[in-house]
């Protein structure tokens, strides 16, 4: 059982990161403030700095958060899939229509105020594409026994990085895209599944 002073510090934590996040989507990272988020929160400025530390772990933080949600949705249609190519498509689905409904993600992606948040996703996404492509190889490993763990890092990595990539510049429907990853895909599960 986790103490009271345990909870009340998850949940101060929870509202911060929250505030980070509704601040972020509409200023970006150059126009948040440590002031902001603590004003949105209701605490101290000093009560988020000694909470992150610094601007920057703050929005790490916020952007590791984010990316759980997608795994935990990643995961879930994993779990519900008929096969791995079946659940590799629905990953791709979820993570597309996801991204385009998650104010964060949308705003990084689409407008100019928040645009200095795409870096997360790109130059500086090593952290989602790892959390990411791990998640996704357990996945693969489990739906396909015939797979190796090098041939899953693999497929999974490569996945991963075809649905940033179709994330970032989208010019298919999610449903598209996941039909060009799972095509592209398929032969290479068919080569090092035994």
């Amino acid at each position: 059982m986790t103490s009271f002073t345990d909870r009340t510090k998850a949940s101060l934590r929870e509202a911060l990161l929250d505030a980070a996040a509704d601040l972020l989507a509409e200023a970006g990272y150059a126009g948040l403030r440590m002031a902001d988020v603590a004003a949105k929160a209701g605490v101290s400025r000093q009560t988020v700095y000694n909470e992150f530390g610094n601007k920057a772990a703050l929005t790490q933080a916020v952007a590791l958060r984010t990316a759980s949600e997608f795994l935990d949705g990643i995961r879930q249609r994993f779990e519900t899939a008929d096969g791995l190519l079946a659940g590799i498509h629905h990953a791709v689905v979820y993570t597309i229509e996801h991204a385009r409904e998650n104010r964060l993600v949308a705003a990084a992606l689409g407008t100019e105020a928040a645009e200095d948040l795409l870096p997360l996703l790109t130059t500086k996404g090593e952290p989602i594409l790892t959390a990411a492509a791990g998640l996704a190889a357990e996945q693969y490993r489990e739906l396909e026994p015939g797979l190796s763990a090098e041939a899953a890092a693999l497929l999974a990595e490569t996945a991963v990085r075809l649905s940033l990539s179709h994330l970032v510049l989208p010019t298919h429907s999610a449903a598209e895209a996941a039909d060009a990853v799972t095509a592209v895909l398929a032969p290479a599960i068919r080569q090092f599944a035994h």
